[in-house]
């Protein structure tokens, strides 16, 4: 039985680094233990070399935490703690004060603000599913451990996900495309996929193929896709859908360059005639699971 090699966007190995636990998987330079660093930025991208010019592979969002394996240059090496992957970040986007999350953003997105008052100016943008530590709720404004407000009608306990990831993806409808993106400003087809997972305290991974393989149920359907439903999944060669319906596909693509809704078989058509059918089903289990 050969062994699979390890997966690079999930494990953290280079020729000259690598993580301590992979000692004995895999051959490197030296090994070293992480130093946990948090997100202070909205949202920052992860790249795969640690050039400002070079192609997101993801983003990391605030809050989140970060597993940092070297600091150089500006540049941090390391592994997002929520869904493992492997990449650079700015340093200046991270902080080595790791505070307990007790909140997540439920909104598409929201702010935080100097005094709980909604006419002063916001200190920064939040996405859906930033992570937040809140030191006392209030009625309109919840306050955090840094002295910072935020509106309580936009967070919720991280014990208390949302439900439906369907509708979760539904609000993202017209958000533009944005390759690695996970937030309203912009985000790509697993981004879509993995957000709305998340905001309903699912675990995902990152990329279409990890999701094709790792998510729900596989179903078997027939060449004219029927058995269809409601939160389906539809995986194509690197690319993912949602079904709102079983005659309609939300997914973020280049094609439209945003977050749409087609008909399903139209979608079908389209990208198959670029070189791709439909590759697999997979139905999740629960609404958000």
């Amino acid at each position: 039985m050969s062994v699979q090699p390890l997966d690079p966007r999930r494990h953290a190995f280079r020729p000259d680094l690598a993580d301590e636990s992979l000692r004995g998987r895999v051959t490197a330079g030296r090994f070293v233990m992480p130093q946990l660093r948090r997100v202070i930025h909205a949202s920052t991208p992860l790249r795969g070399r640690p050039h400002p010019r070079e192609s997101w592979t993801t983003e990391a969002l605030f809050g989140e935490i970060v597993k940092v394996f070297e600091d150089h240059d500006g540049w941090a090496w390391g592994q997002l703690q929520s869904d493992g992957y492997v990449g650079y970040i700015r340093s200046s986007a991270l902080s080595p004060h790791v505070l307990h999350a007790t909140h997540r953003v439920r909104a598409l997105g929201t702010f935080l603000y100097p005094e709980p008052e909604v006419k002063a100016p916001p200190l920064v943008d939040l996405p859906m599913n930033a992570e937040i530590a809140v030191a006392e709720e209030g009625l309109s404004f919840s306050r955090l451990h840094d002295g910072s407000y935020i509106p309580s009608r936009h967070i919720a306990p991280v014990s208390q996900p949302l439900r439906d990831f369907v509708e979760v993806a539904e609000r993202f409808l017209g958000v533009p495309y944005l390759w690695g993106g996970k937030s309203r400003l912009g985000l790509d087809c697993s981004g879509l996929v993995q957000v709305a997972l998340h905001a309903c305290g699912a675990w995902c991974p990152r990329d279409s193929d990890m999701q094709g393989n790792e998510l729900g149920l596989p179903v078997d359907v027939t060449s004219a896709l029927d058995n269809l439903q409601r939160g389906d999944l539809i995986f194509w060669r690197g690319h993912v859908g949602i079904l709102l319906d079983a005659f309609t596909l939300l997914h973020a693509n280049g094609h439209h360059m945003c977050v749409a809704e087609e008909p399903f078989s139209s979608a079908v058509d389209r990208i198959g005639k670029s070189g791709s059918p439909v590759l697999a089903v997979r139905r999740m289990r629960a609404a958000g699971a």
